[in-house]
């Protein structure tokens, strides 16, 4: 079982605490342009509808930084009230002079300290970033990532490491200039102003082993919030399984307290993707509850038909579809677990333990689908229509065992 949750600071970032006196909050980013303010707009909306507790914006020219404050006022418009998360790099002090309506409408600010400037101007730089965190009263997402670490940084660690009798890997040291540029970027940022509840520390690797160590290190130096993400995951199963693997081992030690799953996603693939990967992550580890969960069998040679996936499919597809509306009508319907088994060896058992389940006829089976709602045998669904009678059960229960009057 997992460990006690680290206690660090609580952030506020608009209406979303993070912290570890918060639950684990879940973020995505939007992959427009944000000068396409209204294609942003689209896809902000869509995130936050599949579940996105903060969306993070590309803030890279002018032209987007016109864009940020009319993005937040459609936002508004359209209840759509997500915190918006400004991603500055290279010219983001300058765009924080230019655009005090950008700076306003942001929720906070994401400064990465390893490509704000290089030499002498990077703290000139990097300052400036964060007296305007102060002056706008906003947190700031310190994120240092493996591939734009700070190069003199990274050579005077080595350098020093390659003095020692028994110098370590550079792998090691790689990772502990990760952890250090981390530390010492959020206590400049203290120096100049920023209060200590006002900052969130990441340190983003691309191997699953280099992230564990890094954040088991950070975790153990500081008590600010983080950020956990494996980036550059990749697509697919890929992304998906690398950033379990990593962010699992973290979660379980208690380490983490806003996540993002970075998949890159297939051409013309789905963003929302990644916001249920990151939910689902929470949810199967007993962390948090997002949507009902549908438990389906992988099927064998006792299941030859289709029938059961393709209805496994379509109500997972139906409860996440009508989350947004029963997320608001039916407190705790998250809560709830649906099987849909496709034969008699493990379905009846598997339909008793969850809320509502249909144990499916396999092969040879007798062409009855039993029912069972909270343990109890309700009805046998037969006939063509069966899919279509389950989905009418469900909707029965959620709204007596989760409605206003229950």
């Amino acid at each position: 079982m997992s460990g006690t949750r680290r206690k660090t600071k609580t952030v506020q970032v608009g209406q979303v605490r993070i912290g570890s006196e918060a639950p684990v909050a879940v973020q995505s980013m939007t992959n427009t342009d944000t000068a396409d303010a209204m294609a942003t707009v689209a896809q902000v909306v869509q995130l936050a509808k599949a579940g996105s507790e903060l969306v993070r914006i590309t803030v890279n020219s002018e032209e987007a930084a016109k864009e940020v404050a009319y993005i937040r006022e459609k936002l508004d418009a359209m209840g759509c009230d997500v915190p918006l998360v400004g991603d500055f790099h290279f010219n983001g002090h300058k765009l924080l002079e230019r655009f005090p309506d950008c700076a306003e409408a942001l929720a906070k600010f994401r400064i990465n300290p390893g490509n704000v400037g290089k030499g002498k101007k990077r703290d000139i730089q990097y300052g400036s970033m964060i007296e305007f965190a102060c002056k706008y009263d906003k947190p700031v997402r310190i994120g240092v990532n493996w591939g734009s670490l700070d190069q003199d940084l990274l050579a005077r660690m080595m350098d020093e490491n390659a003095g020692l009798a028994q110098p370590k890997e550079p792998q090691q040291i790689m990772r502990e200039a990760v952890v250090e540029s981390a530390i010492q970027s959020a206590q400049k940022a203290i120096e100049w102003g920023l209060p200590e509840d006002k900052i969130i520390l990441s340190c983003k690797m691309s191997q699953v082993q280099d992230l564990i160590s890094v954040y088991q290190d950070l975790a153990a130096r500081c008590d600010f919030p983080l950020h956990l993400g494996l980036t550059e995951a990749g697509m697919g199963s890929k992304g998906i399984v690398a950033s379990s693997a990593a962010l699992a081992v973290l979660l379980q030690q208690g380490i983490g307290d806003t996540i993002r799953i970075s998949l890159t996603p297939e051409p013309g693939g789905d963003r929302t993707r990644e916001v249920i990967v990151a939910q689902e992550i929470l949810q199967t580890m007993g962390l948090r509850s997002f949507t009902p969960l549908v438990i389906s069998c992988p099927g064998c040679g006792r299941t030859t038909s289709t029938y059961f996936q393709q209805l496994a499919q379509d109500i997972q597809s139906y409860i996440r579809h009508q989350m947004p509306e029963w997320r608001g009508l039916y407190p705790g319907v998250e809560n709830m677990n649906v099987a849909v088994m496709g034969c008699v060896v493990n379905g009846p058992g598997e339909s008793k333990h969850a809320n509502i389940g249909i144990s499916l006829p396999g092969t040879g089976e007798r062409p009855v689908a039993p029912v069972y709602v909270d343990g109890e045998k309700t009805v046998t669904l037969k006939g063509d229509a069966i899919a279509a009678d389950f989905q009418k059960i469900i909707d029965e229960y959620v709204s007596t065992r989760y409605g206003a009057g229950a």
